[in-house]
Order: C-alpha cells, then sequence, then structure tokens
C-alpha cells in the first residue's frame, strides 16, 4: 500500500496532486479572483469583438449579434462540463488528462497535442492583432508585415519573461488588466448608451439590419460546402467566448482547485457573455449607417470615437492593448503549463528538460522558452505571407470546437467512472446540460464546413500529421499502447481511513 504524507507545500487533500500519482511541484497561490481572471482574460471580450465584428458586420449584418446569447448557452454548458472534471482531476494539463485517464492515453496524447497547436497559434493570432490593427491606429503610423512581425515578436518576449520568471507577477499584471477590462467595459457600455440617447443617436432599426447583406436567404443553414449568412454570425462568439478552461490548467498552482476552478470558469463565461451582448448592442445601436461602418477596419473604435470623441476613443485602444497583452500573456501561460504536464509524463518531444521546475523562480523556464521559441518561428516563417498567416489564426477558431467536442463526448461515455467531485457536482442538470453542449458543439463544428475554412483544415491536417509521426514514434519506443499509462488515480482519503483502520486493528489485537 502507498503512504501518504504531507506535502511540503503545504496543500490539502482537497485537489491534492499525490492522489494522481505526482508530486507537488510548484506552490499553490493562485485564488479565487486570480483564478477567474485567467479564465476572463483569455477569453478577452475587448480583444474578441473588437477584432472580428468587422467581420460579423461583412458576412451577417448587424443583425449577426443575435447569435451571441445562443453561443453563450452553447459555451456555459460546456464550461460546466469542464468545471464537473476539473473538480474530480484538478491537476494540470486539463483536456489532456481527463481523456488519458477516464478514456484512453493514446487519445488523451491527441488531444494534448491538438491543444498545443491551439494554443500555439492562438498566442501568436492574439499579440498579432496588437501589431498590426491596433497599435498603427493607436500611435498613427503606417503599418507592414515587417514592423508587424517586430512588434509582435517583442510583445511575445516580454510575456515569456514574466512567465518565466514570475507566476506571482504574472498573476498581478493579468488581475490589473482584467479589473482594467471589466470596469473600462461596462463604462463604455453606460456612456455610449447615455450620450447616445441624449444626442439621439440611438437607431433600433440596427439590432435587425442585415447591412449589405441580402435579406433573402439570410437566415438559411446554407449549403453542403457553405454556411448562411446569419450562421456564420456564429463565429463572433465562437473566437471569442474560448479559453475558459485555462483556469483548470493551473489547478495545481490553486488553492482548492476542486472548488475554485469550476466556478472560475462558468463565471468567466457568464460574465464574458452579459457584458460583451450589452456592449455589441450599444456599438450596433449607435452604428450609424452599417454599410458604410463595414468598410472600417476598426469599426468599433470609430463608433466609439464618433459618439464620445476622440479621447475616449484612443482611451479604448489603450484598454484594447492592455486587454490583448493579458490575453496573450495567460494564453502563453497555458501552454507552457500543458507542455510541461505532458513532459512530465514523458510524452512531448524534448520532455528531459521540458518536465523541470526553476528552482530559483518556480516556473516550468525550460517550458516557457520553448513556447516562446515557438512563437517566434511561427512569425518568421509566416512573417510575409500575412494571407497565410490569417488562414493559420482561422485554425485557432477551430480547434477549441475540436476539443470542446471530443472532451465532453469523453465525459458523456465516462461519466459513470469518474471519481467523485470534491467541489463541484452537475447534479439532476447533468443530462440536459450534455443535451445542451452536443447539440451546440455539433452545431458548431457544421459552421466550419463553409469553403471559407478550406485552408485552416488543411493546417489542422498538417499539425495533427506531424503529431502522428511522433505519436508513433513515442509508441515505437515505448513498446506499444499498453506502455504509456498514466500515473495511478487513487483516493488519499480512502488511504488515510485505510490507516485508521489499521490502526484500530492493531489497537485490537494488543488489547489485554
Amino acid at each position: 500500500m502507498t503512504q501518504y504524507s504531507p506535502s511540503p507545500l503545504g496543500e490539502q487533500s482537497s485537489g491534492g496532486v499525490e492522489e494522481f500519482g505526482y508530486k507537488q511541484a510548484m506552490k499553490r497561490g493562485t485564488g479565487r479572483f486570480a483564478s477567474f481572471a485567467v479564465a476572463f482574460a483569455f477569453v478577452s471580450i475587448a480583444t474578441g469583438i473588437f477584432t472580428t465584428y468587422g467581420s460579423v458586420l461583412n458576412s451577417s449584418g448587424p443583425a449577426g449579434i443575435w447569435t451571441w446569447p445562443i453561443v453563450i448557452i452553447g459555451q456555459l454548458a460546456v464550461a460546466f462540463i469542464f468545471g464537473a472534471l476539473a473538480a474530480r482531476i484538478p491537476v494540470s494539463g486539463y483536456s489532456y488528462q481527463w481523456v488519458s485517464r477516464l478514456a484512453n492515453p493514446v487519445l488523451g496524447w491527441i488531444m494534448g497535442w491538438i491543444s498545443f497547436t491551439f494554443l500555439a497559434i492562438v498566442v501568436v493570432a492574439v499579440d498579432y492583432t496588437i501589431a498590426s490593427t491596433v497599435l498603427p491606429v493607436l500611435l498613427q503610423y503606417e503599418g507592414s508585415p515587417l514592423n508587424a512581425w517586430v512588434i509582435t515578436g517583442v510583445v511575445i518576449l516580454f510575456q515569456a519573461l514574466l512567465v518565466a520568471l514570475s507566476t506571482k507577477w504574472t498573476e498581478r499584471v493579468n488581475n490589473f488588466a482584467v479589473s482594467a477590462e471589466l470596469v473600462g467595459m461596462i463604462a463604455l457600455v453606460v456612456l455610449l448608451l447615455v450620450v447616445g440617447f441624449v444626442a439621439k443617436e440611438v437607431n433600433f432599426a440596427n439590432l435587425f439590419s442585415t447591412g449589405n447583406v441580402p435579406a433573402e436567404g439570410y437566415f438559411s443553414l446554407g449549403t453542403l460546402n457553405s454556411a448562411g449568412p446569419w450562421m456564420l454570425g456564429f463565429l463572433l462568439g465562437a473566437f471569442t467566448i474560448v479559453g475558459f478552461e485555462s483556469a483548470a490548467n493551473l489547478a495545481e498552482e490553486t488553492k482548492d482547485p476542486a472548488r475554485v476552478v469550476p466556478r472560475a470558469m462558468w463565471q468567466a463565461v457568464l460574465a464574458s457573455g452579459v457584458l460583451g451582448f450589452l456592449f455589441l448592442i450599444a456599438v450596433t445601436l449607435l452604428a450609424g449607417d452599417p454599410v458604410e461602418l463595414a468598410k472600417s477596419g476598426t469599426p468599433i473604435a470609430d463608433v466609439i470615437a464618433r459618439v464620445l470623441g476622440p479621447v475616449v476613443g484612443t482611451g479604448l485602444l489603450v484598454l484594447v492593448v492592455i486587454a490583448i497583452f493579458a490575453c496573450g500573456m495567460v494564453i502563453l501561460m497555458t501552454g507552457v503549463r500543458l507542455v510541461w504536464a505532458m513532459s512530465r509524463d514523458e510524452r512531448f518531444p524534448g520532455w528531459q528538460a521540458l518536465r523541470k521546475i526553476s528552482p530559483t523562480f518556480g516556473t516550468p523556464l525550460n517550458a516557457t522558452v520553448f513556447m516562446f521559441v515557438v512563437g517566434e518561428l511561427i512569425l518568421a516563417i509566416f512573417s510575409h505571407r500575412t494571407g497565410a498567416l490569417f488562414s493559420l489564426f482561422a485554425a485557432a477558431t477551430l480547434l477549441p470546437a475540436i476539443i470542446y467536442t471530443g472532451t465532453v463526448v469523453m465525459y458523456v461515455v465516462k461519466r459513470r467512472w469518474l471519481p467523485p467531485s470534491k467541489g463541484f457536482n452537475l447534479g439532476r442538470w447533468e443530462i440536459p446540460v450534455i443535451v445542451v453542449a452536443l447539440v451546440w458543439l455539433v452545431f458548431e463544428l457544421l459552421l466550419f464546413r463553409d469553403d471559407s475554412f478550406a485552408d485552416p483544415w488543411r493546417y489542422v491536417l498538417v499539425m495533427l500529421a506531424l503529431g502522428a509521426v511522433y505519436l508513433a514514434y513515442l509508441l515505437v519506443r515505448r513498446g506499444g499502447a499498453k506502455r504509456l499509462a498514466m500515473p495511478d488515480m487513487h483516493s488519499i482519503d480512502a488511504e488515510l481511513a485505510e490507516l485508521d483502520a489499521d490502526a484500530v486493528n492493531r489497537d485490537q489485537v494488543h488489547r489485554p
């Protein structure tokens, strides 16, 4: 029988890593707000809405914003299921760990590889937005592929330095950014609506306008290789409301993770959903001529500058820069934890170095350097091929849908074999939540049949092929899938009870 000894870092048995076959390697310092802030920063409604609202105007018109509430309901169901998993297996690696332990280590590795490719791409995609879209407008200079490459590279460098040198300071910067985004977005909604009504610039007809999109066939489902106009509006929410599961990837650094992490995930989705929708309504009411606005590269900033003046418009751009920086930083930190978790199990290329925790900084320093280098390589390869780069970024919208679908399906099949929850349970709502999540995810995946996602699908297949090569090597080296087992998942509470029972039996034996 394995003997339990308390961790030197003093984590509680609720969510302790020993019951999953690991030793506590990093300090538990992440509290409730910091966990919520990680999930909220990854979602980053300021980033998502600022970068995709113009695309929705062109593909679906202003009425496309009404897809947003449906996305929130679907993603909230997914967040509840992820919360049920995180409350039972609160360790770094999230979907990689869950699928490996409950379904199959090979399937788990594939899920981990897909998650890694998503995080490696999306950190570049998010940071590239600062350099290519926001800073040229904010600082009044002409953007080019060269200066976008250089600026994005510098931004990733600063994020990597924070993640590598101090988790505490990374969280402090993120907490500040999330607080600023929450306060700033609420203030913008209130100011836009108040000033808009006073100035009589509010146009309710915009909420139901199709803009320059023909009204005929607007709500059609589309064809085998194309989605209908209104259907494409779902990409606004599908691109934005992702990444809430990042809180689960810091579970081993979170205090009482079985309770804190699930709450952080669903609260981040709900807060982002409600606040984001109010902001979308305010901007759309004040869009003026939506056909003309659709021609702008920065429609959100244009509306705010026109209604509230250039000073507030500039303030919005500063807020967006802060939000995007925090979003990219959290994505990088999430990717680092995933690489480290897979390397700890000896299942990632270069695991010998990447599984190490820096004794000086208490962070996965080598894994951080690795994620930084991968990001810079993606930039270097595609720096002068912006068309291919944006096609790669589009894959970052597709990959989360694949990850969520695979994880939810695994939960449906294996939910009867889950270990007991220590903090969050779906209870009698489990079946309704599962139905909503599955219906939403199937619908979302069908959106990606559109011809515009042909190149992203090719990139996904290429990345999967690269992963398959390493997986084949790993299986041969280990001597087959049976040798790819995860560390044992056992109950510390059960072991303590067994120890107590042994002690009682010994007392009875020695009692005169």
